[in-house]
């Protein structure tokens, strides 16, 4: 997930001071890109389901939203909308069965009151100057994905009655204890990125399938031993210094330790599903010892990252790595047929 605008399907940057046409029998609303301060020039059918106004001018909502009984999305994203312009929300009983409600990328400061929302699956705050997960605790426990990253949060905290969570991300923030995550045992995905969290610790989850942990102050691999399931990991740009507690995880495909302090390459051999291996700028010395702590995967992997290593700079680098590994289709930056 990223705070870039996504591609407009219909847009139209010149519509500021035009009638908006749309079709009157579709359910389906996307005013993406519009350049929109408010919704005068546009007829809100009260058969919507979906209202897309991404990447416009909104500054407060309106009134009408309120009436829309059969809404089910709502993205309000890369807006100019403020607590303030948020608030009457809490009260729009009308709307109560949105199921979606993306609110990224606008100038929240706090956690918007969804309680009226029993039936709501996602909920997207990210990119926004939020410091506190206050107010989640209205939050349905329906919820299967919460996205906050891009904020200024300090603590997880309030979302522990999330137990349908699948996917949740709090990366760029400023955290740095996990906690309070024991009870989302149906948890698919993890992303922590960008925080400041130095040790791991996934309160006995064993369900995730993709967990980012890079970007934080970590020292230690310690701590995804229980996460048998996981199926892609990401921990870049920390500070460890040894592979380890990787030996459970037989069914991992990506594997991400690039930008450490590793020196060599251990505790893989039993990760025979193993398709991604990102090993690049760290101090790994031996090529020979790379390619025996991947013998057991070479017939899956595809791809492997090397490169700023001093085992890299081998004269017969990439032809004893073409030749260990016959189904290799990427090398560094160089890709093979």
């Amino acid at each position: 997930m990223d705070g870039e605008t996504q591609s407009p399907r219909g847009s139209n940057p010149e519509a500021d001071d035009q009638t908006v046409e749309i079709d009157p029998s579709s359910t389906v609303l996307d005013l993406t890109s519009f350049q929109l301060h408010d919704l005068n020039s546009v007829e809100l059918s009260p058969s919507l389901t979906e209202l897309d106004l991404t990447a416009n001018r909104l500054s407060s909502l309106d009134p009408r939203i309120a009436h829309l009984s059969n809404l089910i999305k709502l993205s309000l994203r890369q807006n100019l909308i403020d607590d303030a312009a948020i608030e009457p929300f809490s009260r729009w009983d009308s709307i109560s069965g949105l199921q979606e409600l993306v609110l990224r990328d606008n100038k929240l400061k706090k956690i918007p009151d969804t309680g009226i929302f029993k039936s709501l699956l996602v909920f997207d705050v990210s990119f926004n100057e939020i410091t506190s997960l206050h107010g989640l605790s209205k939050a349905s426990n329906t919820l299967k994905e919460l996205y906050v990253s891009k904020n200024e949060v300090t603590k997880i905290e309030e979302i522990d009655h999330l137990y349908q969570l699948q996917i949740l991300e709090l990366g760029s923030n400023r955290l740095r204890v996990m906690e309070n995550m024991g009870n989302f045992t149906s948890l698919q995905e993890l992303w922590m990125g960008r925080n400041r969290i130095k040790v791991v610790n996934l309160c006995g989850l064993k369900c995730i399938k993709k967990l980012s942990l890079q970007s934080n102050r970590l020292t230690s691999m310690k701590g995804f031993e229980e996460c048998v399931a996981l199926e892609e990991l990401y921990l870049s740009h920390n500070g460890i210094a040894k592979m380890e507690g990787l030996s459970t995880l037989a069914n991992l495909h990506v594997l991400d330790v690039s930008s450490n302090k590793l020196t060599s390459v251990d505790d893989i051999q039993n990760l025979t599903q193993l398709e991604d291996l990102w090993l690049n700028d760290n101090q790994i010395e031996s090529l020979k010892g790379v390619a025996e702590a991947v013998i057991s995967s070479r017939e899956k992997l595809t791809t492997i990252y090397l490169e700023n290593n001093p085992c890299a700079k081998s004269t017969n680098y990439t032809a004893f790595l073409r030749e260990f590994f016959p189904n290799i289709e990427q090398i560094d930056s160089n890709v093979f047929a």
